[in-house]
Formats: C-alpha cells, sequence, structure tokens
C-alpha cells in the first residue's frame, strides 16, 4: 500500500491539520515509510509467542462487586457548572 498526495491532504483534512502544498510531499514520504514498516511487522513469525497485555506480568486488582449509592451526591456535582437538587442541568436538545 502506498500513500498518494491526493491521500495526505485527505488524512490531513480529516484529522484537521493544516498542511501547506510543500509539506506534502515530505509527509507522503514519510506516510510510505511507516506503512512499509508495518508491512515488514507483518512478517515476523510469532506462531509461538503468547499474546500479552503488558510488559510485566501483574494481577488485575479486583474491588468487590457492590452497588452503591455514589457516596456524596454534593461532590459529586461540585464541579458541573449548572446544577439543581443535586442533578445536572444540561441545555434541552430535542423538541
Amino acid at each position: 500500500m502506498s500513500v498518494d498526495a491526493t491521500t495526505v491532504r485527505r488524512i490531513a483534512h480529516l484529522s484537521r491539520i493544516a498542511v501547506s502544498d510543500g509539506d506534502v510531499p515530505h509527509l507522503e514520504g514519510e506516510m510510505n515509510s511507516i506503512l512499509s514498516f508495518v508491512e515488514q511487522l507483518g512478517q515476523v513469525d510469532v506462531s509461538g509467542v503468547a499474546p500479552l497485555t503488558s510488559a510485566m506480568a501483574m494481577t488485575m486488582r479486583l474491588r468487590a462487586d457492590e452497588v452503591t449509592d455514589g457516596g456524596d451526591a454534593a461532590k459529586v456535582v461540585a464541579n458541573a457548572p449548572l446544577t439543581e437538587d443535586n442533578f445536572f442541568l444540561v441545555p434541552k436538545v430535542v423538541e
């Protein structure tokens, strides 16, 4: 897979990044290098390697699965811009 100038401009547009016409050829080369490296990674034999979720072996700390009232409602809504009776107030979006 290779990236052309049109694709670079489209990616920049979708990413909301301003890219000048002079930068397009450089970015095209950079993106093609990245994709080439990813293709090389796909050729590595990992058939005997177990999947990892972390580089270090660790166990998940689990808390008891208990239903609570959330603690103190006043603390929960303390940073909200608008509240009423410990509820969040939000703008109406549906008529």
